[in-house]
């Protein structure tokens, strides 16, 4: 059974002390699981960038608390213990890539951390083959492409031996190739190492496969539940100008012309499965 990792209670953060400015974050209460593959959705300005920042301790509460691993973010004795636990993976991969081959910037976090050369080959060796970056160890990492480059990032977390990831929108930047393969690697690295992944993104596609979805409003949680539960509710999410995945919207759209299509359809093969067995039933009515 999965126990909480990450918790926030009541969680209000704004950016200067101006008591007429709007709160960023507004009463956030969520738990996070150890082991569980979250995804935050929302509108650019909904809050969820900045509720990330909090579980990494880059930003603290305005009100109301954020405990990691049990510890409160803002005791400031255990700041460097939660920053070993959870890892943050930026937009921009150049923001964090600090050397100019590919080893030796996995290498930078653990050498910081002052383990011991052995062991860094051990970990940076690790890191790359858990991306798939192995066979480039040796390039220089300008030549990368922005898939591999956010990989690398992910690799340079994953060598200072986190429990959780958080990343702020790392597809952003990436074209659709690059966004299948950081997907793909989040997706191996929950599922074969257990490592618990946060991911803050606005593709509504990307959230398929994720054990929970939370989607953010104006620095409130709209909608939380499983990826079916919530891009069910396919009106109240337009309601608040948000998508759906691409397959969601297309089945709803038929729906709608009297179709009878199921309910829950998230991917592009359960979309083409029942529209296969809705052509073979000839039931579609217009």
């Amino acid at each position: 059974m999965m126990t909480n990792f990450i918790e926030t209670e009541d969680l209000k953060f704004k950016y200067s002390d101006d008591v007429n400015e709007k709160n960023v974050l507004d009463g956030i209460s969520i738990s996070i699981k150890k082991g569980e593959f979250l995804t935050v959705l929302g509108h650019n300005a909904s809050g969820k960038s900045t509720l990330a920042k909090h579980f990494n301790v880059l930003l603290l509460p305005f009100g109301g608390k954020v405990f990691v691993n049990g510890i409160d973010t803002k005791n400031e004795s255990e700041l460097y213990e939660i920053r070993r636990m959870v890892g943050l993976v930026l937009q921009n991969p150049d923001n964090q890539i600090v050397a100019s081959i590919v080893e030796e910037d996995v290498a930078f976090g653990p050498e910081n951390l002052g383990v011991k050369p052995k062991e860094i080959r051990e970990r940076v060796d690790e890191a790359l083959k858990s991306v798939d970056m192995y066979e480039h160890r040796n390039s220089a990492t300008y030549k990368l492409s922005g898939g591999q480059k956010q990989r690398l990032a992910i690799a340079g977390i994953l060598a200072m031996k986190p429990e959780c990831i958080v990343l702020d929108e790392p597809t952003a930047m990436l074209d659709p190739v690059g966004r299948r393969e950081v997907l793909d690697t989040l997706i191996k690295l929950n599922h074969e190492s257990g490592i618990t992944v946060i991911l803050i993104t606005h593709y509504m596609d990307e959230a398929i496969n994720s054990d929970r979805v939370i989607i953010m409003n104006e620095g409130s949680v709209l909608l939380s539940g499983k990826p079916r539960e919530v891009f069910k509710e396919v009106e109240l999410l337009k309601k608040y100008s948000l998508d759906v995945p691409q397959s969601t919207e297309l089945i709803h759209r038929l729906k709608l012309k009297g179709c009878n299509l199921p309910e829950g359809i998230l991917s592009t093969d359960e979309c083409v499965q029942a529209l296969e067995h809705l052509l073979e039933d000839n039931k579609c009515q217009y």
